[in-house]
């Protein structure tokens, strides 16, 4: 059987094949999409719903980020696990700060089936489908779904958390919002409980690979950053503004920016060492995340640099920030 789902910016051809769903995307007016094809599960009403709330184009994307276990699921395995082992999680209370339409909280839920996950999230629109697709994994009875009142804010009673998950989000507030979201998440967790920083930009890495793809960039004035993004970065359109480049995460963070903040709050923030999976630092817990199926002989060779960079200068030089922060008091 087959589905068209229309849409201004694009055909969507949806056909049943063995039980499952297969989604082809067809882009109209030059809409990059950045996945076109997905095999998946989910019924043809959740499909709609994601293709309502993300559009065409990050229709295929958003549902990999729930079922691909090389996305989420990877960079989750080794942010998470490679801190803490998974018999540490069971009973506990974990909070998923930011937690978009879902797909993050239901891999925490297949993760850690044994633990309360709360989600998070700003946009009516996006805990709505959060809800759904809670209610078509049958989750509802660990996992649930709440509306913040504002940026600056939690739901009232929501309660305290032994994990908090701070993924992919932090590169995206600007330096105010930083200071006011990560002392509002820490005194939201418990003593002894650990807050996970992860997939955020390293600001100092010498290519800023998240927003403009350029080199050095960070290294230069803001005003002078901001004319070499316009002139050069084909991601960045001639007329952008330095806020929306800072929202879309130009600045990502450094630890030392992030312990500064928290221990602002007079409590005690212990950095975490990565040390199960086999992982042994931050330098071979990027190699492990940067790789799925495959480990290239590239990423072999930056790993190496990585070790000499920090052998000579004592700078653990690596892309992105994965962080485990203990709160010891």
């Amino acid at each position: 059987m087959s589905y068209i789902l229309t849409h201004p910016d694009a055909l969507i051809r949806v056909e049943e094949v063995n039980g499952k769903r297969v989604i082809m995307v067809e882009p109209k007016n030059g809409l990059f999409t950045p996945e076109k094809k997905w095999v998946t599960d989910y019924p043809l009403e959740l499909i709609e719903h994601v293709l309502r709330v993300k559009g065409p184009a990050y229709l295929c994307d958003e549902i990999m980020r729930d079922e691909d276990p090389r996305y989420v699921q990877h960079s989750f395995r080794w942010d998470i696990l490679s801190y803490i082992g998974q018999e540490d999680f069971v009973g506990r209370r974990m909070l998923d700060f930011g937690s978009g339409s879902g797909a993050s909280s239901m891999v925490l839920a297949r993760m850690f089936p044994e633990t309360r996950v709360v989600g998070v999230e700003l946009v009516p629109e996006f805990v709505d489908l959060a809800r759904h697709r809670a209610e078509f994994y049958r989750v509802k009875d660990h996992v649930s779904f709440q509306l913040s009142p504002d940026a600056n804010n939690l739901p009232p009673e929501i309660g305290d958390f032994d994990y908090i998950i701070f993924s992919a989000v932090y590169e995206h507030l600007l330096p105010k919002e930083r200071q006011v979201i990560l002392p509002l998440l820490w005194r939201h967790l418990n003593q002894g409980g650990v807050l996970f920083l992860d997939q955020t930009p390293y600001r100092w890495f010498p290519i800023e690979m998240h927003t403009t793809g350029l080199p050095f960039i960070n290294y230069l004035p803001d005003r002078l950053s901001l004319y070499y993004a316009r002139r050069f970065s084909r991601r960045v359109n001639s007329d952008a503004s330095w806020s929306e480049l800072l929202r879309r995460g130009i600045h990502g963070g450094t630890v030392q920016e992030v312990m500064k903040i928290l221990d602002g709050e007079e409590r005690k923030a212990e950095l975490i060492n990565p040390s199960k999976l086999g992982v042994k630092d931050h330098i071979e817990l990027w190699y492990q995340l940067s790789s799925t199926t495959r480990k290239p002989l590239t990423k072999k060779l930056m790993m190496y640099g990585f070790r000499v960079i920090k052998a000579v200068t004592g700078v653990t030089m690596i892309p992105t920030l994965s962080l485990a922060i203990r709160k010891v008091c």
